[in-house]
């Protein structure tokens, strides 16, 4: 397992936070400065600052993500995140990102391998949104949702769109890009006023209120490996 890879998993930071620690010589492997390419195996001996750390069992949470709070581990700026949202141990991370003005599905791991895969875009997951938006969109402008949108950093994949009442779109994409969904609907004529994610990657909300999170079926984990 790569050195990131194992510091996700036990759940010191996500893959790119472990690589700025072992870049600034934090992280040691039997005694020695980690690199980026450092292979842990099972009887090897990693710590961070000193403080051995090690595997944890893997974990996977759905969280029902309130707005108002950021989706990260620790915030500078002393703002809620997601983490303070989930039972402490064993601790993960968010896979993705969410706006803190969005709410809705998160899914937090300590699955390093997983969260890569998922958060990687050759693998189009899907993520259903639902926005509010200003005006009435009509079918022209779902229809150009559809066939994708001219953006600042290119056009759209094909999305599916359909309208669920006056002011309110239901979005689907198997993209990831910042802010995508606000500038696609703002891109059509009809800025977001507030934005849900429903579902992601055959997730749902169900049963689950605003701030509370539940742990992962095993089936539900074996069919995002398989997704």
């Amino acid at each position: 397992m790569r050195l990131n890879a194992f510091l996700a998993r036990a759940g010191v930071a996500s893959r790119r936070r472990a690589d700025e620690l072992i870049k600034a010589g934090r992280v040691t492997v039997n005694g020695e400065p980690g690199q980026l390419n450092t292979v842990v195996g099972a009887r090897d001996r990693v710590a961070v600052d000193g403080e051995e750390v090690s595997r944890q069992p893997l974990r996977y949470v759905l969280l029902h993500k309130p707005a108002g709070v950021v989706t990260t581990v620790r915030d500078p700026q002393g703002r809620p995140t997601v983490v303070e949202l989930v039972p402490a141990e064993p601790g993960v991370v968010p896979v993705g990102r969410l706006d803190a003005d969005t709410t809705g599905a998160l899914l937090l791991t300590n699955d390093g391998q997983l969260a890569h895969r998922l958060a990687h875009p050759r693998y189009g997951v899907e993520k259903t949104y639902v926005a509010e938006v200003e005006g009435d969109p009509e079918e022209d402008a779902l229809q150009r949702l559809r066939d994708g949108v001219e953006l600042d950093d290119g056009r759209t994949a094909p999305a599916r769109a359909r309208r669920l009442g006056r002011g309110r779109v239901e979005l689907v994409l198997h993209e990831g890009r910042k802010h995508q969904v606000k500038r696609m609907l703002a891109a059509v004529g009809h800025p977001v006023t507030r934005l849900h994610r429903s579902g992601y990657a055959g997730l749902t909300l169900e049963g689950l209120e605003p701030g509370s999170c539940r742990e992962l079926e095993p089936s539900e984990v074996m069919e995002l490996r398989a997704g």
